[in-house]
């Protein structure tokens, strides 16, 4: 588990982009719910973590691709790919991601 910050530093709306290992990964607070994603887009190398929240979709600043943060597939061209979606447990008012699991396939 990594730790992505504290719920109060992630305001509802917001996105935060945490560096591991094995690559970024993108954490929403979309309407008090938390989501993980991998943060590069899988149609081109473009931060997910800076794109548009919409509910429980992200939008890919670079070509509008959009993603649905609960399974990683996307809803629209060009991306055609899912991105990589991981659980995300809050406790103790704390933020954590499990990248251990990774439960859609890139």
């Amino acid at each position: 588990m990594i730790t992505a910050g504290a719920v109060d530093d992630l305001p509802v709306g917001e996105s935060v982009r945490v560096s591991t290992p094995d690559g970024a990964i993108a954490v929403f607070n979309a309407d008090g719910e938390f989501y993980a994603i991998d943060d590069t887009c899988s149609h081109q190398d473009a931060s997910l973590s800076e794109g548009w929240l919409e509910g429980c979709f992200v939008e890919c600043p670079l070509h509008a691709a959009s993603f649905d943060l609960r399974t990683g597939v996307p809803t629209c061209l060009p991306a055609k790919k899912a991105v990589r979606t991981y659980p995300v447990v809050v406790q103790d008012g704390v933020i954590h991601v499990d990248t251990r699991s990774r439960e859609a396939v890139a």
